[in-house]
């Protein structure tokens, strides 16, 4: 994700976001108040998980957003938990020319101070992605180095699959028993029998 364009707010509307978790016993109420104090007419509120994306209010707000316009919340985590998230929203406001507002960590995008601390939260957030990036591939060129080419290394050879069949065809074991002796499922029993049966017709 490339870091988001934050563009200098002019003469604009200061619109306010409040999110509590649902089922939160708290209320929107001290957000509201501090927004309200804070020059926001209008409030987008809900009720919902900040890790979600498809919040309704949100979107509406991110929908009505016009050049010069300044989103405003009461704390970073109120638009939400998931940082790339945070990022994304970031872009949202930046590309329609607004800027973005939290109270509580005195964030101001339409400050250069403000735009260069957002700055570097991207960088790390890209930072951090590249580091998961490269510890993937390392993983994934030890596992070739070693012969596994990925995936979930089979717990069966021929063998026990043939033994498995034979027992449960002839009825010396169940299923669910072959399936608590070799420590698998017994859908895996019943479609390594069924293979078993395939071969043999």
């Amino acid at each position: 994700m490339r870091n988001p364009p934050f563009v200098k707010a002019g003469r604009g509307l200061p619109l306010g976001y409040a999110r509590v978790s649902k089922g939160d016993e708290q209320s929107n109420a001290l957000q509201a108040r501090a927004l309200r104090a804070a020059g926001c007419r209008r409030i987008f509120e809900e009720a919902t998980s900040g890790g979600r994306w498809d919040r309704p209010e949100l979107q509406r707000m991110l929908d009505q957003l016009r050049e010069g316009d300044i989103v405003v919340v009461w704390k970073l985590d109120r638009l939400s938990r998931p940082l790339k998230d945070v990022l994304h929203i970031m872009e949202r406001v930046g590309d329609a020319g607004a800027g973005f507002r939290s109270l509580t960590e005195n964030i101001d995008t339409t400050s250069p101070a403000g735009r260069m601390m957002m700055q570097v939260v991207a960088s790390f957030a890209e930072f951090k992605r590249a580091m998961i990036r490269e510890r993937t591939s390392a993983g994934l060129a030890a596992a070739r180095a070693e012969g596994r080419v990925g995936g979930r290394r089979k717990k069966l050879d021929p063998a026990k699959c043939r033994e498995i069949a034979e027992s449960v065809i002839s009825s010396r074991k169940t299923g669910a028993e072959m399936a608590r002796l070799y420590n698998i499922s017994p859908p895996t029993v019943s479609r390594i029998v069924a293979a078993h049966r395939t071969g043999l017709a």
